[in-house]
């Protein structure tokens, strides 16, 4: 592993790793099923993801730069009693003793035993949360059977060897990091991790570094571009580029392609419930004529361990309709169930598809219905936006409910409406409110202490009324109108 000028060996990391499994277990009482893990990108965070998985619990991973009410909110949600914590980093001092977990330092040591190593494939690897429709965060719990076969799908996919250096751009809270780390770790390669800066360069980092995979979303290749850092042929020792987590553009595989013309191109999909990535796509530069037909890149076809289905609104097969998804890398459930409802359907080849009610736990056969609006275009599906108000932004999924939540808990904010529009390419967020008019920079200051960085609209505007629809709820087609 690789992160600046430092290099550590599978020996050390193993050796932080044991020594903080140990700490762990040395915890009087039961070791825990989940475990927090608070951390930035550093060396001891990754031991401590190899620490928890070797306990046998699940990781829940907490950015300790994002607001510590929602990091709280979140870990309470989870029910986490036990944190590995950076040291300076520690989000549940604030708490009541009463209140806290138990706090390890990631640069702890113990003496507690280790229990066998886990073979169970029901244990849960992590679980994550992504942003929620009714302003509160939705928890993802991803069970070891779906991580297993996906991790050893693409080590061979992607030709991972011990002589590779892969990439991990992606924070521990993205679930694409966990790509990265055990596709990495699985095939012995070398794991090289890049700073915030580095991204403003990514060229620079990749030649640097002589990495031969690469993975991030496609904004790093917009946006390293607009700053005039994407010198075009150098990147030749890349032989695999990944991207995802956001429509890829055929302007991004074009440039991308100029800078690493030796390397293959895949554009990847994935929702955070179907364990990372579950459809790929292979450019083939030299046919533009099969890629390049529309403003992005196909998505593919799915994963040879999971299933896959375009459903209409009548709950038929349809050329353009609701991708839906089953198979070993679906996830069994929302940790909270109320959120199963509607989110599952029943259906089986010359049925109707019929709505799960979320009342009993969704078992295997059903398929998780992705929002994700999805057409044929010969044997490759292409990806069309959301069914809802879902959106991704640098990557991250984004319920605009959640932000339109934040905006109300501001005490001079009455009504709120967010609405997310495509500006040269890019998803943004605008917003507009009803209440006292408050100063730009003192709202945007306000909004990031609620909400991670990438959920601030870049455009707020105070209105007298905000636009409704005939049902009385904000009409987001006439707010965009008139935010614009």
């Amino acid at each position: 592993m690789e992160i600046g000028s430092r290099r550590w060996t599978y020996a050390e990391l193993e050796e932080r790793a044991l020594a903080l499994a140990k700490a762990i277990t040395a915890v009087p009482g039961p070791t825990p099923t989940r475990i927090a893990l608070v951390s930035t990108k550093k060396f001891t965070a990754y031991a401590g993801w190899l620490a928890i998985q070797r306990v046998g619990a699940g990781v829940l991973p907490l950015n300790p730069e994002y607001p510590r009410d929602r990091n709280l909110d979140i870990a309470q949600r989870a029910g986490v009693t036990i944190a590995l914590v950076d040291p300076g980093a520690d989000v549940f001092a604030a708490l009541p003793k009463r209140f806290r977990p138990t706090v390890i330092g990631l640069d702890a040591t113990g003496d507690g035993a280790l229990p066998d190593v886990p073979a169970d494939p029901e244990l849960e690897a992590y679980v994550l949360f992504t942003s929620g429709s009714t302003g509160q965060p939705k928890g993802v719990p991803i069970l070891q059977r779906g991580i297993a076969p996906y991790v050893g799908y693409n080590i061979g996919r992607y030709e991972v060897d011990e002589d590779s250096r892969l990439s991990q751009v992606f924070g521990l809270t993205f679930d694409a990091s966990t790509f990265d780390m055990f596709v990495t770790w699985g095939a012995g390669a070398t794991l090289v991790v890049p700073d915030k800066e580095d991204l403003y360069r990514p060229v620079d980092f990749i030649v640097r570094n002589r990495l031969t995979h690469w993975f991030s979303v496609p904004s790093v290749i917009r946006v390293a571009e607009q700053v005039g850092n994407l010198p075009r042929g150098q990147a030749t020792t890349l032989r695999h580029s990944l991207f995802g987590a956001e429509p890829v553009t055929v302007q991004d595989a074009d440039m991308w392609h100029e800078v690493a013309p030796r390397s293959r191109f895949h554009n990847l999909y994935g929702p955070t419930e179907v364990t990372i990535t579950c459809t790929e796509y292979e450019v083939p530069f030299a046919d533009r004529d099969a890629w390049a037909r529309g403003a992005t890149v196909p998505i593919g076809r799915m994963y040879p361990m999971s299933e896959g289905v375009v459903l209409g609104e009548d709950g038929r097969p349809a050329q353009d309709g609701e991708l839906c998804l089953r198979g070993p890398q679906r996830f069994d459930g929302y940790l909270d169930p109320r959120e199963n409802a509607g989110r599952f359907v029943r259906y089986e080849e010359g049925s109707v598809a019929v709505p799960h009610d979320g009342t009993s736990p969704p078992t295997r056969d059903l398929w998780y219905r992705t929002g994700d609006r999805i057409r044929w275009e010969g044997t490759e599906m292409v990806h069309r936006g959301r069914l809802d108000h879902q959106v991704k932004i640098m990557g991250h999924r984004v319920e605009l409910g959640e932000v339109e939540a934040a905006l109300y808990r501001h005490p001079d904010i009455v009504a709120a409406g967010v609405v997310a529009v495509t500006e040269a390419g890019e998803t943004r967020l605008w917003a507009g409110y009803t209440g006292t008019p408050l100063p730009g920079p003192d709202l945007d200051l306000w909004l990031r202490a609620q909400v991670p960085a990438h959920m601030v609209p870049d455009r707020v505007r105070h209105l007298d009324t905000l636009p409704l629809n005939d049902n009385g709820k904000t009409d987001r087609t006439k707010l965009a109108e008139v935010l614009g």
